[in-house]
C-alpha cells in the first residue's frame, strides 16, 4: 500500500482491467445510443435514465485506474467507482417510474391506476431522490472511512437508502401489476387505437423492474455482510450481479425506447404530446390518424357513428385485429 494511503485497503481482490475496460466500452455505446434517441424523439425525461448509463461507465474508469494501480490504490478512483456504480441505478429508476404514468394517460386509463396519475411520477420519483441522496450520503463516509465505526456507519447509511429503493420500486411494481391485469380485463378504447405495442411496453417494464430489484437486493446483501462478506471478496458479483443487470435494462428501452410511446411509429414532428400533464391536441396523439377526432358515443347498431358524426380512421394496436372506420349514416 502506497504512503498516500496507508490506512485503506481499497480492494479485498485485485480489479480485472480487461473486465473494467469491457464494461467501460458496453456503457458507453448504450449512453450514445439513449442520447441519440431522446435528442432525435425530444423525450427529455429520459436525462436521468442517460445519467445513470454515464455514471456506470464513469465508474468503471475508476475501477480501471484502480486496476492498474494495485496493489497501490489511490482514494479518488475508489471513490469514484464506489459512488457511481452505486448511484446509477437511481437515477434509471427516476426515468422508469414516469414510463408508467405516460403509458396510462396514453391509453386514457387513469381509472385503473392504484395512485392518481397527477401524483403517480411526483410520489415515485421524490421517493428515488430520498434514496439517491441516502445512498449518496453513506457511499462518501464508507468512501472515507478510516475507522471501524466510520464504515460501519456508512454502510448502514447505504442500506436505508437501498431499503427505501426496494420499498418504492416494490410498490411500482404492484401499481404497474394492477394497472395491467385492470386494463386487461376491461380495455379503454384507445387499446385498439393505439398504434404503440402498450403490452410490450408493460413487459419492458416487468424486466427492467426485476433487474433493477434483484441488483439492489444484492447490494443489501452486499453492505450487510460488510467488507469481510463473500460478495466484497470478489469482483465477479459486483459485474454480473450488478453492472450486468443495469446493462440489461439499458438495452431494454434501447429495444423499447420510450419515445415510442409519445409519437407512435410515425415522426410527427413535434415529439408526441405531453402526456404527463394532458396537453397537446389530437393532431399530435399517435393512436389517432392526424387530423381526426375521437368518435362520440355510439348508438345500439354498434357498427354506426352517431348521424352528422366525421368518418374516423383507427390504426389498430399490433395483436389486435384492425377495425374498419364506420361511415356515415
Amino acid at each position: 500500500m502506497s504512503s498516500s494511503a496507508p490506512h485503506h485497503d481499497y480492494y479485498k481482490y485485485d480489479p480485472s482491467l480487461a473486465g473494467n475496460i469491457i464494461y467501460i466500452v458496453l456503457f458507453s455505446i448504450v449512453s450514445v445510443g439513449h442520447i441519440f434517441l431522446m435528442i432525435r424523439s425530444k423525450t427529455w425525461y429520459f436525462i436521468p435514465f442517460i445519467l445513470g448509463c454515464l455514471f456506470e461507465a464513469i465508474g468503471f474508469v475508476g475501477r480501471a485506474i484502480g486496476a492498474t494501480q494495485t496493489p497501490d490504490w489511490t482514494l479518488p478512483p475508489f471513490i469514484m467507482q464506489t459512488l457511481l456504480i452505486l448511484l446509477g441505478p437511481a437515477l434509471y429508476a427516476a426515468s422508469i417510474y414516469m414510463v408508467l404514468a405516460r403509458l396510462i394517460r396514453l391509453l386514457d386509463a387513469h381509472q385503473y391506476s392504484l395512485v392518481r396519475t397527477s401524483w403517480l411520477t411526483s410520489i415515485f420519483v421524490a421517493g428515488d431522490v430520498l434514496s439517491f441522496l441516502t445512498q449518496g450520503a453513506g457511499g462518501g463516509i464508507l468512501s472515507n472511512a478510516d475507522t471501524v465505526s466510520r464504515r460501519d456507519l456508512g454502510n448502514n447509511i447505504i442500506l436505508a437508502g437501498l431499503g427505501i429503493q426496494v420499498a418504492f420500486f416494490g410498490l411500482f411494481v404492484i401499481t404497474t401489476v394492477v394497472f395491467h391485469i385492470r386494463i386487461m380485463r376491461k380495455p379503454t378504447q384507445r387499446t385498439y387505437q393505439v398504434t404503440v405495442p402498450w403490452q410490450q411496453f408493460i413487459m419492458a417494464l416487468y424486466a427492467a423492474s426485476i433487474l433493477v430489484m434483484i441488483r439492489s437486493i444484492f447490494r443489501m446483501i452486499e453492505f450487510s455482510a460488510g467488507r469481510d462478506g463473500t460478495f466484497q471478496n470478489n469482483e465477479v458479483y459486483l459485474l454480473v450481479l450488478d453492472s450486468a443487470l443495469m446493462l440489461l435494462v439499458a438495452i431494454v428501452f434501447l429495444w423499447y425506447h420510450p419515445s415510442r410511446i409519445l409519437i407512435g411509429y410515425k415522426d410527427v414532428g413535434t415529439g408526441g404530446p405531453d402526456v404527463e400533464n394532458g396537453t397537446g391536441d389530437s393532431s399530435t396523439y399517435p393512436m389517432v390518424t392526424p387530423n381526426s377526432t375521437l368518435p362520440k358515443p355510439y348508438d345500439s347498431d354498434a357498427t354506426s357513428a352517431v348521424q352528422g358524426q366525421p368518418q374516423y380512421t383507427y390504426n389498430a394496436a399490433p395483436g389486435y385485429s384492425s377495425h374498419s372506420s364506420p361511415s356515415r349514416r
